[in-house]
């Protein structure tokens, strides 16, 4: 095993371990608030669903990579490819318009703009939420249809040599699927952007407010604002760095054909999912305190485990 697959893997256990501990602890956090209190919010459903999708994604995305890195030759028949595509296909789609949705709906919940638009908006922001998150099944469909198409593809041009993995004949083809797939998450992009600037437009009219009445300009609303704007914008730092790797990783496979860039993707498709629920954590108030809760007992337990 050569050094760069031993990094390889390490460096994708490990994420997979900090990232089914951290969605892990979001959803059990929520549950447990559920069957204490009774109740699930909109908020608390969809940090849940979001939670509980990339921890399905770290479980698919693991023996992916174990079978890429040494079974290759399963991939062959293209059979296997289809399964693992699809199954990864849907929960990464679930997880982009749950985050999708997360940042749509803290926009409604807390920035407050006077138009009769946004007002409507706002009074019916889960039913809104609602029909996006259903909308966004008619791009799954699309996406689906196009991996499907590429696999057909891929079953044609797929070869093993030994322990590396190249491909024979590469066409336009692939760049063709990659882009066509960027494009399908350009709107939920564009529709966590547009929530980012929105509550960044928000959060400057009510500083001005504030400046102008001589209040105090760190208040609750205020904080509330910035804590949504942090979790927007990681959101889309991690998409937007994450699909630059990929649409990168892709480039090379297609044009130098190298084994390597295939352990890049599927590194960084581990990487999204892990980050980005300890970003959650830290900008959520309630899972915060839990998470200081916990680390609070464990140091004082280990305190007194000590001689």
């Amino acid at each position: 095993m050569s050094t760069s697959v031993k990094v390889f893997w390490v460096l994708t256990i490990g994420e997979f371990i900090l990232g089914t501990l951290g969605n892990g602890f979001i959803a059990l956090v929520n549950c447990m608030k559920w069957v204490k209190n009774g109740k699930f919010t909109s908020v608390d459903f969809l940090l849940t669903s979001l939670a509980m999708t990339r921890i399905v994604q770290l479980w698919i995305t693991l023996p992916d990579s174990f079978i890429v890195g040494f079974f290759p030759h399963l991939y062959a028949t293209g059979e296997l490819a289809r399964a693992f595509t699809v199954l990864w296909t849907l929960n990464h789609h679930l997880a982009t318009w749950f985050a999708t949705c997360l940042s749509i709906f803290y926009f409604l919940k807390i920035a407050n703009f006077s138009n009769s638009l946004f007002i409507w908006l706002k009074w019916r922001m889960n039913s809104v939420v609602l029909v996006l998150f259903l909308g966004s099944f008619f791009l799954l469909f699309v996406n689906l249809l196009i991996q499907d198409s590429f696999i057909e593809h891929w079953k044609g041009t797929y070869r093993v040599y030994e322990r590396n993995m190249t491909l024979n004949d590469i066409t336009e083809t692939f760049q063709r699927h990659s882009l066509v797939i960027s494009l399908i998450y350009v709107i939920p992009f564009l529709l966590s952007l547009t929530s980012l600037v929105l509550l960044f437009l928000s959060l400057v009219r009510h500083t001005k407010n504030l400046q102008l009445k001589s209040l105090n300009s760190k208040d609750s609303y205020t904080e509330a604002h910035r804590r949504a704007m942090t979790s927007v914008a990681a959101f889309l730092l991690l998409l937007i760095i994450y699909f630059t790797v990929c649409l990168t990783a892709n480039w090379i496979l297609f044009e130098i054909q190298r084994y390597q860039a295939i352990m890049i993707i599927m590194m960084f498709s581990m990487t999204f999912p892990s980050v980005h629920s300890f970003i959650i954590i830290l900008g959520n108030r309630k899972l915060r305190q839990s998470a200081l809760r916990i680390l609070g007992h464990l140091k004082l337990s280990g305190r007194k485990t000590r001689p």
